[in-house]
């Protein structure tokens, strides 16, 4: 396929850890974002105050560089400190892991966002009635704020996912056999760059129209069910 003989096989391989670390980093984005999103609503006016300087700060970095900050700065930091203290560590990050939580702790920032505006989208009404018909603020919160928080959250997070798959390929620089180190491998190989990123390309764009077709069941339903 394109030209490229075994080295497609190689490159769809790397499809495996770019999944598993998109994922797995949306998963854990989301429950950055809802848990984030809540406790910016809080009456504790400095975990507020922490939220917003979160989301600003985060959402304001680029994520190449948050992410050599952490896998390559932080190992550093700590092992200087240490040092200081008299203590003489080696500190290495598993590139998997140090992938998936700063691709999280990134994405995060923007879910919280979109997950504050779904909130603030939930009719005050609804909220008033369930908590005078007697229901606890998390009985409220599960059966009144959540299912409808879903519906007005779709698109938004369906956004992020779009960005975190893509910023994915950020992390073949911390050695870890992506779709794009694997592409790396294979244009070196062949000496086919534009054909091989051509087909890395395709794959993410496959992602993204998957992806797409999803969002637009995911509101459909949503749709009818609160239609």
């Amino acid at each position: 396929m394109f030209g490229l003989d075994s080295y497609t096989g190689i490159i769809v391989g790397g499809l495996q850890q770019t999944l598993l670390v998109g994922i797995s980093a949306m998963v854990l984005a989301l429950i950055i974002g809802i848990s984030a999103a809540l406790a910016k609503r809080s009456s504790i006016l400095i975990l507020k105050y922490i939220i917003s300087f979160y989301t600003a700060t985060i959402r304001g970095i680029p994520e190449l560089i948050l992410l050599l900050m952490f896998f390559y700065g932080l190992p550093t930091l700590v092992q200087d400190v240490a040092l200081g203290l008299g203590y003489d560590i080696i500190l290495n990050f598993n590139p998997f892991v140090a992938g998936i939580f700063t691709l999280a702790f990134i994405y995060g920032a923007f879910s919280t966002e979109v997950f504050r505006g779904a909130l603030d989208s939930v009719p005050k009404g609804q909220i008033e009635a369930a908590r005078a018909m007697g229901m606890t603020h998390s009985q409220t919160f599960f059966r009144v704020q959540l299912p409808q928080l879903i519906r007005f959250a779709i698109p938004g997070i369906s956004n992020v996912w779009m960005l975190l798959i893509k910023a994915t390929a950020l992390v073949s620089i911390i050695q870890l056999d992506d779709v794009m180190r694997m592409s790396k491998v294979a244009a070196n190989a062949t000496q086919k760059p534009f054909t091989v990123y051509l087909f890395a390309a395709f794959i993410y764009l496959l992602i993204t129209l998957l992806s797409s077709f999803l969002q637009k069941y995911m509101e459909k339903r949503y749709s009818v069910e609160y239609g």
